[in-house]
């Protein structure tokens, strides 16, 4: 039975990947769960100096989910090649290296400093960062920023280059359009969502930063609506992404349209479920006779005259 799938010049062993930031940089859990068996892992994002991050707290629970505001905080490209690479490269699984950044400039910058690296597989950008010298606007929610940077990266590699996107957009398609036309190989869809928790004894915000990014089982639907609208908007592959807890929710994005999932939030309650999901998918299809996973990619039965995804694209 196939389970890989192939992106670009790089073949996964199977669709389940590890989402960044809940995995750390993939070196800290081989006593927990075989990484091996894991399509890829993408690591924490990478900028070019160390990052602190944001003061404390800065994660909380919130029902069926968790709020973070990490703020990116990472020990930078440099010490990620010199530490964690050596250890990430004895293990069997593709390494995409997930880069944040402050400006353009950066991002080719780091990018630039991973491609020397035959460690590193492919790249996955995260165009939600602060834009120091546009104002502190958000790459992410500007479409023309995230178009030049795909641009931009798309000259400096060979390798993957899957754009990460955020849901905190009118129509994410749009995103993805631009990034396809500038040479992306595939998109991952979605970031976190915008949320907030208040403290009703003290009345004041759970996390430091008053409102930080959403993620685990609650946004689910919306991520699947957003998928969805994503894969019938562009011809490259989805990644799915969000509250993703088991096989049976992977399957669901498959079937609307994702090439690929990310495990995320999932991983803090046991970071072996991106293993445990892949071989749930795999018995699946076993049991019902499909010889090739992307045989369920798309395969959504749906009347899409009554969708209002649909009347936007």
């Amino acid at each position: 039975m196939k389970e890989s799938f192939t992106l670009r010049n790089v073949t996964f062993k199977n669709r389940v990947l590890v989402a960044s930031g809940t995995f750390g940089y993939g070196d800290e859990v081989p006593d927990l769960v075989d990484i091996d068996k894991l399509g890829g892992i993408v690591t924490k994002s990478l900028s070019l100096k160390p990052r602190d991050g944001n003061p404390h707290p800065r994660i909380t629970e919130t029902p069926s989910g968790m709020l973070n505001s990490i703020g990116l905080a990472n020990i930078g490209v440099h010490k990620f090649i010199s530490d964690k690479l050596p250890i990430l490269q004895q293990h069997h699984t593709v390494i995409i290296a997930n880069i944040a950044a402050s400006s353009i400039e950066e991002y080719c910058t780091v990018l630039e400093l991973l491609e020397q690296r035959n460690a590193v597989h492919g790249f996955e950008i995260n165009v939600s960062c602060p834009n120091v010298k546009e104002g502190g606007l958000s790459f992410g929610t500007d479409v023309t920023l995230v178009a030049q940077i795909t641009k931009e990266l798309r000259r400096r590699t060979q390798k993957p280059l899957i754009m990460k996107l955020t849901p905190n957009v009118t129509h994410i398609s749009e995103f993805a359009r631009v990034c396809e036309s500038e040479g992306a190989d595939a998109v991952s869809v979605i970031n976190t969502l915008i949320g907030m928790s208040v403290n009703i004894k003290t009345r004041k915000p759970k996390i430091a930063t008053t409102t930080g990014g959403l993620s685990g089982p609650a946004i689910k639907p919306i991520a699947l609506a957003k998928v969805y609208e994503t894969c019938n908007a562009v011809k490259i592959p989805v990644i799915g992404i969000g509250g993703i807890c088991s096989w049976e929710d992977a399957m669901e994005f498959f079937i609307v349209g994702a090439s690929m999932v990310q495990i995320g939030t999932a991983n803090f309650v046991n970071p072996s479920t991106g293993v445990t999901v892949a071989e749930g998918i795999r018995q699946f299809c076993e049991q019902q006779g499909i010889d090739d996973v992307g045989k369920i990619v798309g395969t959504l039965q749906t009347n899409k005259t009554i969708s209002i995804v649909d009347s936007w694209l």
